[in-house]
Protein backbone atom coordinates (compact mmCIF):
# COMPACT_ATOMS: atom_id res chain seq x y z
CA UNK A 1 0.00 0.00 0.00
CA UNK A 2 1.69 3.42 -1.08
CA UNK A 3 1.38 6.48 0.72
CA UNK A 4 -1.50 7.76 -0.86
CA UNK A 5 -3.53 4.76 -0.66
CA UNK A 6 -3.00 5.01 3.02
CA UNK A 7 -4.26 7.95 3.36
CA UNK A 8 -7.85 6.73 1.85
CA UNK A 9 -7.77 4.05 4.46
CA UNK A 10 -6.98 6.69 6.93
CA UNK A 11 -10.12 8.81 5.53
CA UNK A 12 -12.62 5.65 5.45
CA UNK A 13 -11.50 5.06 9.06
CA UNK A 14 -11.87 8.57 10.33
CA UNK A 15 -15.15 8.98 8.70
CA UNK A 16 -16.28 5.21 9.94
CA UNK A 17 -15.59 6.66 13.65
CA UNK A 18 -17.83 9.58 13.10
CA UNK A 19 -20.78 8.07 11.42
CA UNK A 20 -21.01 4.17 12.61
CA UNK A 21 -23.07 1.57 10.75
CA UNK A 22 -22.44 2.51 7.46
CA UNK A 23 -19.45 1.18 6.32
CA UNK A 24 -20.63 0.24 3.05
CA UNK A 25 -22.07 3.72 2.11
CA UNK A 26 -18.73 5.39 3.29
CA UNK A 27 -16.61 3.01 1.30
CA UNK A 28 -18.66 3.91 -2.04
CA UNK A 29 -18.38 7.11 -1.78
CA UNK A 30 -14.57 7.01 -2.01
CA UNK A 31 -14.94 4.67 -4.83
CA UNK A 32 -17.28 6.87 -6.91
CA UNK A 33 -14.82 9.77 -5.89
CA UNK A 34 -11.78 7.58 -7.45
CA UNK A 35 -14.37 6.71 -10.20
CA UNK A 36 -15.21 10.46 -11.13
CA UNK A 37 -18.63 9.44 -10.36
CA UNK A 38 -21.23 11.54 -8.47
CA UNK A 39 -23.57 9.71 -5.28
CA UNK A 40 -27.47 9.54 -4.76
CA UNK A 41 -28.05 8.71 -1.22
CA UNK A 42 -31.55 7.68 -0.26
CA UNK A 43 -32.97 6.80 3.25
CA UNK A 44 -35.55 8.12 5.28
CA UNK A 45 -34.98 11.27 7.61
CA UNK A 46 -32.62 11.55 10.45
CA UNK A 47 -30.32 8.72 8.83
CA UNK A 48 -27.32 10.82 8.61
CA UNK A 49 -26.96 11.24 5.01
CA UNK A 50 -26.17 14.75 5.04
CA UNK A 51 -23.85 14.68 8.10
CA UNK A 52 -22.42 11.97 6.13
CA UNK A 53 -22.00 14.07 2.82
CA UNK A 54 -20.67 16.96 5.24
CA UNK A 55 -17.96 14.50 6.86
CA UNK A 56 -16.82 12.94 3.36
CA UNK A 57 -15.89 16.14 2.11
CA UNK A 58 -13.91 17.55 5.49
CA UNK A 59 -11.18 14.53 4.16
CA UNK A 60 -11.29 15.84 0.68
CA UNK A 61 -9.11 19.28 0.52
CA UNK A 62 -10.68 21.36 -1.80
CA UNK A 63 -14.03 23.50 -1.84
CA UNK A 64 -17.72 22.70 -0.58
CA UNK A 65 -20.84 23.94 -1.78
CA UNK A 66 -24.25 22.75 -0.28
CA UNK A 67 -27.79 23.90 -1.74
CA UNK A 68 -30.52 23.34 0.34
CA UNK A 69 -33.26 22.11 -2.33
CA UNK A 70 -36.79 23.25 -1.71
CA UNK A 71 -39.68 24.02 -4.04
CA UNK A 72 -38.67 27.58 -4.43
CA UNK A 73 -34.85 27.46 -5.32
CA UNK A 74 -34.56 28.79 -8.44
CA UNK A 75 -31.99 27.24 -11.52
CA UNK A 76 -29.93 30.53 -10.66
CA UNK A 77 -29.79 29.78 -7.23
CA UNK A 78 -27.82 26.44 -8.48
CA UNK A 79 -25.57 27.68 -11.31
CA UNK A 80 -25.33 31.12 -10.87
CA UNK A 81 -26.61 34.54 -12.36
CA UNK A 82 -26.14 37.48 -13.99
CA UNK A 83 -26.57 40.67 -11.92
CA UNK A 84 -27.10 44.61 -12.75
CA UNK A 85 -24.61 46.51 -10.19
CA UNK A 86 -25.94 49.57 -9.80
CA UNK A 87 -22.62 51.41 -8.91
CA UNK A 88 -20.70 49.72 -12.40
CA UNK A 89 -23.87 50.21 -14.11
CA UNK A 90 -22.46 46.71 -16.09
CA UNK A 91 -23.46 43.03 -15.30
CA UNK A 92 -21.46 40.65 -13.19
CA UNK A 93 -21.16 37.57 -13.37
CA UNK A 94 -22.53 35.62 -9.84
CA UNK A 95 -21.17 31.90 -9.40
CA UNK A 96 -23.71 29.54 -7.81
CA UNK A 97 -22.47 26.87 -5.37
CA UNK A 98 -21.89 24.83 -8.21
CA UNK A 99 -18.41 26.02 -8.37
CA UNK A 100 -16.77 23.78 -5.76
CA UNK A 101 -14.99 20.13 -5.91
CA UNK A 102 -17.58 18.71 -3.46
CA UNK A 103 -21.46 19.77 -3.99
CA UNK A 104 -23.84 18.75 -1.49
CA UNK A 105 -27.29 18.62 -3.20
CA UNK A 106 -29.26 17.94 -0.38
CA UNK A 107 -32.94 16.81 -0.21
CA UNK A 108 -32.13 17.13 -4.20
CA UNK A 109 -35.94 15.65 -4.93
CA UNK A 110 -37.70 18.47 -3.12
CA UNK A 111 -36.60 20.99 -6.32
CA UNK A 112 -38.92 21.22 -9.12
CA UNK A 113 -37.87 19.39 -12.32
CA UNK A 114 -36.42 22.68 -14.15
CA UNK A 115 -34.17 22.96 -11.11
CA UNK A 116 -33.06 19.50 -10.79
CA UNK A 117 -32.21 19.56 -14.68
CA UNK A 118 -30.05 22.84 -13.58
CA UNK A 119 -27.73 20.22 -12.19
CA UNK A 120 -27.69 18.31 -15.53
CA UNK A 121 -24.95 19.85 -17.57
CA UNK A 122 -22.69 20.35 -14.58
CA UNK A 123 -22.26 16.90 -13.66
CA UNK A 124 -22.22 15.37 -17.19
CA UNK A 125 -19.78 18.13 -18.15
CA UNK A 126 -17.96 19.32 -15.58
CA UNK A 127 -19.10 22.94 -16.73
CA UNK A 128 -22.02 25.84 -16.28
CA UNK A 129 -23.33 28.26 -18.85
CA UNK A 130 -24.65 31.20 -17.68
CA UNK A 131 -26.69 33.67 -19.93
CA UNK A 132 -24.87 32.15 -22.55
CA UNK A 133 -20.92 32.61 -20.84
CA UNK A 134 -19.54 28.66 -19.60
CA UNK A 135 -17.88 28.27 -16.90
CA UNK A 136 -15.47 25.25 -16.56
CA UNK A 137 -15.36 23.84 -12.97
CA UNK A 138 -12.07 23.27 -11.37
CA UNK A 139 -11.26 19.13 -11.02
CA UNK A 140 -11.83 17.22 -9.13
CA UNK A 141 -16.03 17.70 -9.28
CA UNK A 142 -18.07 15.14 -7.19
CA UNK A 143 -22.04 15.73 -6.51
CA UNK A 144 -23.17 13.79 -3.50
CA UNK A 145 -27.40 14.32 -3.44
CA UNK A 146 -29.57 13.58 -0.77
CA UNK A 147 -32.70 12.65 -0.98
CA UNK A 148 -36.39 10.56 1.31
CA UNK A 149 -37.80 7.89 -0.91
CA UNK A 150 -40.22 9.28 -3.00
CA UNK A 151 -43.43 7.59 -1.18
CA UNK A 152 -42.76 8.58 1.85
CA UNK A 153 -43.27 12.25 1.08
CA UNK A 154 -45.47 15.22 -0.35
CA UNK A 155 -44.40 17.76 -2.08
CA UNK A 156 -41.59 16.47 -3.57
CA UNK A 157 -40.75 16.00 -7.35
CA UNK A 158 -39.04 12.26 -8.46
CA UNK A 159 -36.23 12.73 -10.66
CA UNK A 160 -36.33 12.29 -14.42
CA UNK A 161 -33.88 8.78 -15.70
CA UNK A 162 -31.67 11.67 -17.25
CA UNK A 163 -31.05 13.00 -13.97
CA UNK A 164 -30.34 9.86 -12.46
CA UNK A 165 -28.84 8.09 -15.21
CA UNK A 166 -25.84 11.24 -13.98
CA UNK A 167 -25.09 9.16 -10.48
CA UNK A 168 -22.50 6.92 -11.07
CA UNK A 169 -24.02 4.80 -8.12
CA UNK A 170 -27.47 4.87 -6.06
CA UNK A 171 -26.89 4.15 -2.04
CA UNK A 172 -29.92 3.21 0.61
CA UNK A 173 -28.61 3.81 3.65
CA UNK A 174 -30.04 1.63 6.19
CA UNK A 175 -31.25 1.20 10.13
CA UNK A 176 -27.97 0.92 12.41
CA UNK A 177 -27.74 -2.29 14.03
CA UNK A 178 -29.45 -2.46 17.78
CA UNK A 179 -25.68 -2.77 19.13
CA UNK A 180 -24.68 0.19 16.31
CA UNK A 181 -27.62 2.79 18.01
CA UNK A 182 -26.80 2.26 20.94
CA UNK A 183 -22.99 3.25 21.11
CA UNK A 184 -24.11 6.02 18.79
CA UNK A 185 -26.47 7.26 21.45
CA UNK A 186 -23.33 6.54 24.04
CA UNK A 187 -20.81 8.47 22.21
CA UNK A 188 -23.13 11.66 21.45
CA UNK A 189 -24.36 12.71 24.40
CA UNK A 190 -21.82 15.03 24.30
CA UNK A 191 -22.75 17.83 21.04
CA UNK A 192 -20.47 16.06 18.20
CA UNK A 193 -17.50 14.96 20.42
CA UNK A 194 -15.74 13.27 17.21
CA UNK A 195 -15.56 16.03 14.71
CA UNK A 196 -12.14 16.79 15.88
CA UNK A 197 -10.86 13.80 14.58
CA UNK A 198 -11.98 14.26 10.98
CA UNK A 199 -9.07 16.47 8.75
CA UNK A 200 -8.38 17.20 5.48
CA UNK A 201 -6.07 14.17 4.00
CA UNK A 202 -6.70 13.77 0.42
CA UNK A 203 -4.92 16.89 -2.10
CA UNK A 204 -6.31 18.12 -4.69
CA UNK A 205 -3.63 16.80 -6.78
CA UNK A 206 -3.64 13.65 -5.34
CA UNK A 207 -6.91 13.13 -6.21
CA UNK A 208 -6.57 13.65 -9.81
CA UNK A 209 -3.41 11.53 -9.97
CA UNK A 210 -5.45 8.58 -8.00
CA UNK A 211 -8.13 8.92 -10.93
CA UNK A 212 -5.64 8.20 -13.95
CA UNK A 213 -4.24 5.30 -11.92
CA UNK A 214 -7.66 3.67 -11.25
CA UNK A 215 -8.05 3.73 -15.44
CA UNK A 216 -4.77 1.22 -15.42
CA UNK A 217 -7.08 -1.20 -12.78
CA UNK A 218 -7.17 -4.53 -15.33
CA UNK A 219 -10.44 -6.27 -16.20
CA UNK A 220 -9.71 -9.68 -17.90
CA UNK A 221 -11.90 -11.01 -20.31
CA UNK A 222 -13.92 -13.14 -18.38
CA UNK A 223 -15.13 -10.51 -15.98
CA UNK A 224 -15.55 -8.15 -18.71
CA UNK A 225 -18.13 -10.75 -20.66
CA UNK A 226 -19.89 -11.42 -17.25
CA UNK A 227 -20.37 -7.56 -17.31
CA UNK A 228 -21.39 -7.48 -20.82
CA UNK A 229 -24.04 -10.91 -19.87
CA UNK A 230 -25.53 -8.76 -16.92
CA UNK A 231 -26.22 -5.77 -19.06
CA UNK A 232 -27.70 -7.83 -22.18
CA UNK A 233 -29.87 -9.88 -19.82
CA UNK A 234 -31.67 -6.46 -18.81
CA UNK A 235 -32.29 -5.74 -22.25
CA UNK A 236 -33.99 -8.58 -22.72
CA UNK A 237 -35.53 -9.17 -19.02
CA UNK A 238 -39.80 -9.29 -19.51
CA UNK A 239 -40.12 -7.09 -16.41
CA UNK A 240 -37.85 -4.59 -18.07
CA UNK A 241 -39.05 -1.99 -20.06
CA UNK A 242 -35.89 0.41 -21.08
CA UNK A 243 -32.41 -1.84 -20.02
CA UNK A 244 -29.19 -0.62 -18.94
CA UNK A 245 -27.24 1.56 -21.60
CA UNK A 246 -23.16 1.15 -22.56
CA UNK A 247 -23.12 4.48 -20.51
CA UNK A 248 -23.99 2.23 -17.39
CA UNK A 249 -21.63 -0.38 -18.13
CA UNK A 250 -18.82 1.41 -18.32
CA UNK A 251 -19.99 2.76 -15.28
CA UNK A 252 -19.77 -0.34 -13.42
CA UNK A 253 -16.72 -1.08 -14.82
CA UNK A 254 -15.32 2.39 -13.63
CA UNK A 255 -16.63 1.88 -9.73
CA UNK A 256 -15.51 -1.88 -10.12
CA UNK A 257 -11.78 -0.53 -10.97
CA UNK A 258 -12.03 2.13 -8.14
CA UNK A 259 -13.34 -0.79 -5.64
CA UNK A 260 -10.40 -2.60 -6.23
CA UNK A 261 -7.60 0.09 -6.14
CA UNK A 262 -9.17 0.89 -2.60
CA UNK A 263 -8.74 -2.88 -1.54
CA UNK A 264 -5.04 -3.19 -2.83
CA UNK A 265 -5.58 -5.15 -6.02
CA UNK A 266 -4.91 -4.17 -9.47
CA UNK A 267 -7.57 -6.27 -11.16
CA UNK A 268 -11.33 -6.54 -10.77
CA UNK A 269 -12.61 -9.66 -9.45
CA UNK A 270 -15.83 -11.23 -10.27
CA UNK A 271 -17.06 -10.85 -6.93
CA UNK A 272 -16.71 -6.80 -7.71
CA UNK A 273 -19.14 -6.73 -10.67
CA UNK A 274 -22.10 -8.94 -8.80
CA UNK A 275 -21.31 -6.46 -5.25
CA UNK A 276 -21.43 -3.61 -7.49
CA UNK A 277 -23.96 -3.80 -9.96
CA UNK A 278 -27.15 -3.34 -7.58
CA UNK A 279 -25.73 0.07 -6.53
CA UNK A 280 -25.35 0.97 -10.40
CA UNK A 281 -27.50 -0.99 -11.97
CA UNK A 282 -30.81 -0.17 -10.32
CA UNK A 283 -31.52 3.54 -10.42
CA UNK A 284 -31.02 3.12 -14.05
CA UNK A 285 -33.24 0.39 -14.83
CA UNK A 286 -37.01 1.06 -15.91
CA UNK A 287 -39.47 -1.55 -15.28
CA UNK A 288 -42.90 -2.23 -17.52
CA UNK A 289 -46.01 -1.00 -16.21
CA UNK A 290 -46.39 -4.41 -14.82
CA UNK A 291 -43.52 -5.21 -13.11
CA UNK A 292 -43.52 -1.84 -11.72
CA UNK A 293 -46.69 -2.83 -9.31
CA UNK A 294 -45.10 -5.95 -7.90
CA UNK A 295 -41.25 -5.20 -8.13
CA UNK A 296 -38.92 -2.76 -7.65
CA UNK A 297 -35.47 -2.71 -9.75
CA UNK A 298 -33.36 -3.90 -6.87
CA UNK A 299 -35.59 -7.00 -7.04
CA UNK A 300 -34.92 -7.40 -10.76
CA UNK A 301 -31.30 -7.11 -10.68
CA UNK A 302 -31.57 -9.39 -8.07
CA UNK A 303 -33.06 -11.69 -10.02
CA UNK A 304 -30.68 -11.49 -13.21
CA UNK A 305 -27.73 -11.95 -11.13
CA UNK A 306 -28.83 -15.28 -10.12
CA UNK A 307 -29.14 -15.87 -13.83
CA UNK A 308 -26.09 -14.96 -14.76
CA UNK A 309 -23.25 -18.09 -13.81
CA UNK A 310 -20.53 -16.05 -12.47
CA UNK A 311 -17.12 -17.13 -13.97
CA UNK A 312 -13.80 -18.98 -11.91
CA UNK A 313 -11.57 -16.14 -11.17
CA UNK A 314 -8.06 -16.84 -12.54
CA UNK A 315 -6.10 -14.48 -10.67
CA UNK A 316 -4.07 -11.71 -11.19
CA UNK A 317 -3.02 -13.59 -14.30
CA UNK A 318 -6.01 -13.43 -15.83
Amino acid sequence: MNSVQAKITKGINAIKKVIMGQDDAIELLFAALLANGHVLLESVPGSGKTKLAKTFAEVVDGRFGRVQFTPDVLPGDVTGIQFYNPKTQEFELRAGPVMTNVLLADEINRATPKTQSSLLEVMEEKQTTIDGETLVLEPPFMVIATQNPIESNQGTFPLPEAQLDRFLLKVSMDYPSFDIEKEILHIYRTDEPLNDIVSPSLLKEEILSLQEEVKLIRMGDAVTEYLLNIVRQTRQHADVEVGISTRGALALMRVCQARAFIRGRDYVRPEDIKEMAPYVFAHRLVLSMEASLQKNPSKVIADILELIEVPVEIGESE
